[in-house]
């Protein structure tokens, strides 16, 4: 018995768009911004209840914009998918406007997570502001020199 790959492939796409939304599928197959970013002078890392960790790097410039932004996690579709969108809904706000990006924002965003996957969003805001509070921590604590890599 021969496998069709091409209608695994398929049946598999149709599946996914049964229970993702078009949003959550783009982002997660294509992330926005991931990585660390070489400018950084913010940086914040959470690791989330289901296992899943976030970290996020930030350029914010003497203005309190977020000039860049760049995330990684080892999790999932819907972990990508919430770092991608928080760093496009974060990118070029103030820091103080930012840092109201909350997990209903976000899910809102992707057009909605399934129920098991919400805490991907949380995640993602809570990394978030877990970076922009570091922003606020003393150039001298030794947590800032995390995310320097030159």
């Amino acid at each position: 018995m021969r496998i069709d790959q091409e209608k695994i492939v398929q049946l598999y796409k149709e599946a996914m768009t049964q229970v993702y939304s078009d949003e959550v599928l783009d982002h997660g197959q294509n992330p926005r911004n991931l990585g660390a970013i070489p400018n950084s002078n913010a940086f914040g890392i959470v690791f989330g209840p289901c296992g899943d960790t976030m970290a996020i790097w930030l350029e914010i410039d003497n203005n309190n914009n977020i000039k860049e932004i760049g995330f990684t996690t080892d999790g999932c579709l819907t972990s990508l998918a919430a770092g991608s969108m928080v760093t496009e809904l974060a990118r070029g706000k103030n820091t103080n406007e930012a840092r109201q990006i909350n997990q209903q924002e976000i899910l809102k965003a992707l057009g909605g997570l399934p129920e098991g996957s919400e805490h991907c969003a949380l995640l993602a805001a809570n990394t978030l502001k877990e970076a922009i509070s570091d922003h606020m921590t003393p150039s001298t604590h030794p947590k800032r020199t995390l995310y320097k890599f030159a």
